[in-house]
């Protein structure tokens, strides 16, 4: 078959099972209200927590959800849907609900942190974009949130995008890492999108570039004389740093600072209070040191509490690829159709039913203590997590700006039990409440009913 080229559209960014079970619905009338749940079933080992992300571009996918004519073709044509299947599709629109945890909130496993209600068709087709950007995000923020916590208070860039796994992944890298705390960003569309601060300094080919080290120091400073960071370990970080402070002096008087150096390689804990000493003692005293060059959360833990004098970090790998951790064990799965309660029961995978909430409990000193996950009506104890954020379709609210997203995240780190906040991986009490767990104990006495039913030959409901 040749190949049929046509412009992106984002309603086919999806599986091509999400297409064949709408046609399968469609035929059967299968159009009562569903609910459907994302959340993650167990934590990597290197994670006590997550973070919530990615929402608003969710809400963005399920405002615009609709089948332009050129996807009609294309599934008419190239995949063989029947033209009563495509006009039908023709009308797709979210009349639907969603609930939410706010972006930026930490989360457990077992917590729902995004519940969409309605008409099945609708919610299943929502899968795949769904679960594809709360899992991104997520990742990423959980990971950023770990470098926040130990930079204390230090600035974090993320320098990442050259190694993201494509470029929306850059750019929603961008976006979760400033949610969890991170100074900026390095990537100029997230800035131009998201409103992002964004950061940069220069490579080490424009030092190549010339034949003196002091030259091209003193070329980009005069052309880039605002905010002026110099990257000093091409050759010797040290010698380097000495050229900078000549440099400082003669720069002075044609009004331009130097607000600090970047180190890429080497010991950050041998060198950092090597360059230190030469600035201080050469009168650039509020210089900074930048340091940068396949930093994890674990290396800066180490530099801070080492007491290395490095004022700011840049992350680009171990960020925006998750490395220790690229991936999570997340779902989203039916709770509830037609009225009734759903369950999967296989081994592993097995998820709580129903229509669920989460509520969260504090204690004297005002850090988190322990959360509930119970039925949605169930009256608990704390903080109810989920919001409603979508009715009938539509946004219930202006959602909330990357602003008041950084707030959330900031409390949530600020209230996590020391022990999560100082990155050990203890486990945080998630109770399931007995509603819950009766409601389960329900579901599968129906499951065993029905298939004994269809054991017997007889039809299931």
């Amino acid at each position: 078959m040749p190949i049929r080229k046509m412009p992106p559209t984002p309603t086919l960014l999806t599986d091509l099972y999400q297409l064949t079970m709408l046609q399968a619905y469609q035929q059967a009338a299968m159009n009562e209200t569903a609910v459907f749940e994302f959340f993650v079933r167990k934590l990597p080992a290197t994670r006590g927590f997550l973070v919530a992300a990615g929402l608003e571009q969710c809400l963005e996918f399920i405002e615009d959800l609709h089948f332009d004519a050129a996807s009609l073709d294309y599934l008419r044509d190239a995949c063989g849907f029947p033209e009563d299947f495509t006009q039908w599709l023709a009308e797709f629109r979210f009349t639907g609900d969603v609930d939410a945890m706010p972006e930026g909130t930490v989360f457990f496993p077992d917590e729902p942190i995004l519940r969409v209600t309605a008409p099945l068709p609708q919610a299943q087709f929502l899968e795949t974009r769904l679960v594809n950007l709360l899992h991104f995000q997520t990742l990423v923020a959980s990971k950023a949130a770990r470098m926040v916590l130990a930079a204390r208070g230090r600035a974090l860039v993320d320098f990442g995008l050259r190694r993201a796994h494509g470029a929306e992944a850059g750019l929603l890298a961008a976006r979760a890492a400033y949610i969890a705390g991170f100074t900026g960003t390095a990537t100029l569309m997230a800035g131009a999108a998201f409103g992002i601060p964004t950061y940069g300094t220069m490579a080490h080919s424009f030092i190549l570039a010339h034949d003196s080290e002091t030259a091209a120091l003193a070329h980009f400073a005069r052309a880039r004389p605002k905010n002026l960071i110099l990257l000093i370990d091409t050759y010797d970080t040290v010698a380097a740093a000495r050229k900078v402070v000549e440099l400082g002096s003669r720069l002075k008087p044609e009004g331009i600072d130097i607000r600090g150096v970047r180190i890429d390689s080497g010991d950050f804990m041998q060198l950092a209070p090597a360059v230190r000493r030469i600035l201080d003692e050469g009168g650039l005293r509020e210089a900074i040191i930048f340091a940068s060059g396949g930093l994890d959360e674990n290396d800066i833990a180490r530099l801070v509490a080492g007491g290395a004098p490095v004022d700011g970090f840049g992350v680009g790998t171990s960020l925006t690829t998750s490395s220790d951790a690229p991936g999570l064990d997340c779902a989203y799965k039916l709770q509830e159709y037609a009225g009734v309660p759903r369950r999967k029961l296989s081994p592993g995978k097995a998820n709580w039913p129903g229509r669920k909430q989460v509520w969260r409990r504090f204690d004297d000193a005002g850090r988190m203590c322990g959360d509930v996950v119970s039925c949605a009506g169930d009256d608990q104890q704390g903080i109810a997590l989920l919001e409603p954020v979508m009715r009938n379709g539509r946004r219930v609210q202006q959602q909330p700006g990357l602003a008041d997203m950084r707030q959330t995240c900031r409390a949530s780190l600020e209230h996590l039990p020391l022990s999560l906040a100082g990155l050990q991986d203890d486990r945080y009490p998630v109770q399931i409440a007995a509603r819950l767990r009766g409601l389960a104990e329900a579901c599968d006495r129906r499951i065993a009913e029905m298939q004994g039913r269809a054991g017997e030959g007889g039809k299931t409901a």
